[in-house]
């Protein structure tokens, strides 16, 4: 619906609604003692990642946070642990997880289940979760909002979307403050997990898509007789890796350069290696537009 860039100002409109009726639903449950900590470094540096997303493109940043929120799978299948007893607030730490949460909020626009794990490694209860998270985040996403505005980045459609996503949050916070005195922290803890990596597997769905897009990506597979071929092709680069004659293994990278007599015509450049149980293991390289025309290397 939007442009990758006025994504993020959407997700911190609606975030922002959310965290200000957790913070109404569950305010008696906030530790303060975390939130005076967190919030001085995540404000200047959640500045600092609006300011690298004007000028960078965050795709690639929500592939490895996908990537990330996938580590969390083997966690769905692990024997529910006991209570995690209450731990002591390391100030150090407070500082550098606001700092990360900051930098990364800016840049992608939300990121609470990225941290959830610190939270729940501090033994927090459900409620004090939910709470502390929300007074964490509600000054991010406001400075945000308007950081997001003064660079250009957040247009009416943007804010519209926001707002609607603002309203479907605001009534999930309140069905939760119904519903999360029913559900026993172990559950808690498991569907904070599930979400994870749903997440993670959305974010690098979404990514990769459009990474491919956006750098011209493709995936190439052929089968025929004694012989399969699959190739991926990236901008200028084609690798390749062919299985011949039932025995016979050939990698190849080639890579199109601009003609050195005209610049509008691309040749091929790369190589190849052919590994072969009869002719041993040979390195070509390739000059030109046809392999006959390059200079093979000495077979080793």
């Amino acid at each position: 619906m939007l442009p990758g860039n006025q994504v993020p100002a959407t997700l911190s409109i609606g975030t922002a609604a959310s965290s200000a009726a957790r913070i109404v639903s569950f305010r008696n449950a906030i530790r303060w003692d975390i939130v005076r900590h967190f919030a001085p470094t995540a404000l200047p540096f959640a500045a600092l990642g609006v300011w690298a997303l004007s000028r960078v493109n965050p795709v690639y940043l929500s592939l490895l946070l996908g990537l990330f929120l996938l580590g969390n799978l083997p966690l769905l299948f692990r024997k529910p642990a006991p209570n995690v007893a209450v731990k002591p607030v390391h100030v150090a730490r407070l500082h550098v997880l606001g700092a990360a949460a900051g930098f990364i909020s800016g840049f992608t626009g939300a990121v609470g289940l990225v941290f959830n794990g610190f939270y729940y490694r501090l033994g927090l209860r459900k409620e004090e979760i939910v709470a502390t998270r929300a007074a964490n985040e509600i000054m991010l996403h406001l400075l945000k909002v308007i950081l997001y505005a003064a660079f250009g980045l957040l247009s009416a459609r943007a804010a519209v979307a926001g707002l609607a996503v603002a309203m479907a949050a605001i009534l999930s916070s309140i069905l939760m403050k119904h519903l999360l005195p029913y559900l026993h922290d172990r559950l808690f803890h498991h569907i904070g997990h599930a979400a994870m990596v749903v997440a993670g597997v959305m974010m690098v769905i979404a990514a990769g898509g459009q990474i491919a897009r956006q750098e011209d990506v493709t995936l190439h597979f052929a089968h025929a007789a004694e012989e399969v071929t699959a190739s991926l092709s990236w901008q200028q680069h084609t690798f390749a890796v062919e299985w011949e004659n039932g025995d016979e293994l050939e990698l190849s990278h080639r890579v199109r350069l601009p003609s050195a007599t005209s610049p509008d015509l691309f040749q091929p450049h790369g190589f190849v290696l052919h590994v072969s149980p009869r002719t041993g293991i040979q390195a070509v390289r390739v000059w030109g537009s046809s392999r006959t025309n390059s200079r093979p290397a000495t077979p080793s």
